[in-house]
């Protein structure tokens, strides 16, 4: 299992992920406007969110960002992404999901920006994202956040809801 330090942000606490942290995320999992971008269909059971939070087999670290009152408010991860070495510097892709509840309140901007300076903390050249093309505030925020869009695949992912297009966004620690 690989660490995953705290971080702080002015507002939330990023930890790792535990237990229980399913119950506060399955309602935004289980509803099937949130997760029209996931690779999957919505989630039907805590348990099977659980089952997939916590995969024994998946490379990557999870954050779950809590607010002062211990109220979850996001999922957050860093993955192995593609051309990291040991000579150049690794790359990671991120990726976030924000409590429904609590969407559009600046919490994905605030977390991802904590994650990517650990991340260039630790070493890294780059750091990748996808995004489903139809995902409009995930598109702005990496934009936003300095990220260049470097590849359009065409019919990318089979996804619940067909093939998906996607966008496939890096930012350089050069930059």
């Amino acid at each position: 299992m690989v660490e995953v330090p705290t971080l702080t942000t002015e507002r939330f606490t990023m930890r790792s992920l535990r237990r229980g942290d399913e119950t506060a995320m399955f309602p935004t999992m289980a509803d099937e406007q949130q997760s029209l971008y996931l690779t999957r269909p919505k989630f039907e059971s805590e348990e099977e969110l659980w089952g997939w939070f916590a995969a024994p087999d998946w490379p990557g670290r999870t954050w779950i960002a809590m607010d002062a009152s211990g109220e979850v408010a996001g999922r957050f991860v860093a993955g192995p992404g593609h051309g990291g070495d040991d000579t150049h510097g690794p790359v990671f892709e991120i990726g976030y999901i924000v409590v429904m509840h609590r969407q559009g309140e600046g919490i994905a901007r605030e977390c991802s920006e904590a994650l990517i300076a650990h991340l260039w903390a630790e070493g890294a050249r780059k750091i990748t994202a996808e995004v489903d093309t139809r995902n409009t505030p995930s598109v702005r925020l990496l934009e936003s956040l300095g990220f260049t869009r470097e590849a359009h695949f065409r019919e990318h992912d089979a996804t619940h809801i067909g093939m998906c297009d996607v966008y496939w966004y890096g930012k350089l620690r050069s930059e």
